[in-house]
């Protein structure tokens, strides 16, 4: 399993516990404006041993109530690999919240049933209809993805869906879009675009604050709970 990076503790990453957050490598996406392009572009090296996390993650118990699995898109990973060590984390106590781009429908819902997830964090990219410019692949096929948000908004799993605001990609109209497809949506969040100095394609640009307020009441006419997130 290719674990990346590590960051020990995160008071932001997992909504209300303190967490530490495994940064998994490899995604099927290549979104212009995603922040962690080497977990993307730079997955050849073995990374961190699973092992080693672990043992890190037992001198931590009492002291963090949850693991983020993050990416990249971490359910790329080997299911034989995966699996095994997510009821590892949940054997030592924590919880356990997975981000995820929702293209993996199935092995998703497998985890969720499994209960070896706690919370799950799924990115809506863009509009349907902008899907396949806004992650990078010429024709793409959003089916997986509409699933797995259908899934979540008609059942009674945790979970949060957000949209990270880019301006050369999102417009007014794409919020009404996005409105529609997830009415019905527990939490939605809108996040502006931060240049990490990581990015896949350099050059892209955020809206104001301002901006992002109005698409966020664009959303809310749908989604009453859409919320802008750590936006300065």
């Amino acid at each position: 399993m290719k674990i990346h990076g590590i960051q020990k503790l995160t008071l932001l990453d997992y909504p209300g516990k303190i967490a530490a957050t495994l940064f998994l490598a490899g995604c099927n996406f290549r979104c212009p404006f995603c922040h962690n392009a080497s977990l993307v572009t730079h997955i050849e090296n073995d990374g961190v041993p699973a092992e080693q996390v672990l043992d890190f993650l037992k001198t931590r118990k009492g002291l963090l109530d949850g693991v983020c699995i993050t990416g990249g898109e971490p359910l790329l990973q080997k299911e034989e690999e995966l699996v095994p060590f997510l009821r590892q984390i949940k054997e030592l106590g924590f919880s356990v919240k997975l981000d995820t781009n929702g293209q993996q429908y199935d092995r998703l819902v497998s985890l969720i049933k499994d209960q070896l997830i706690d919370y799950v964090a799924m990115d809506i990219k863009n509009a349907p209809e902008k899907y396949a410019l806004t992650v990078g692949i010429p024709h793409f096929n959003i089916e997986e993805v509409e699933k797995s948000a259908n899934f979540l908004i008609n059942g009674n799993f945790p979970y949060e869906f957000r949209t990270t605001v880019v301006k050369e990609f999102h417009e007014e109209k794409d919020f009404h879009a996005i409105g529609k497809w997830l009415q019905g949506a527990d939490q939605y969040f809108l996040q502006s675009f931060v240049d990490s100095g990581d990015i896949l394609c350099p050059g892209l640009s955020a809206y104001s604050k301002e901006e992002l307020e109005n698409f966020r009441q664009i959303a809310a006419r749908y989604i009453p709970t859409a919320t802008l997130r750590e936006i300065e």
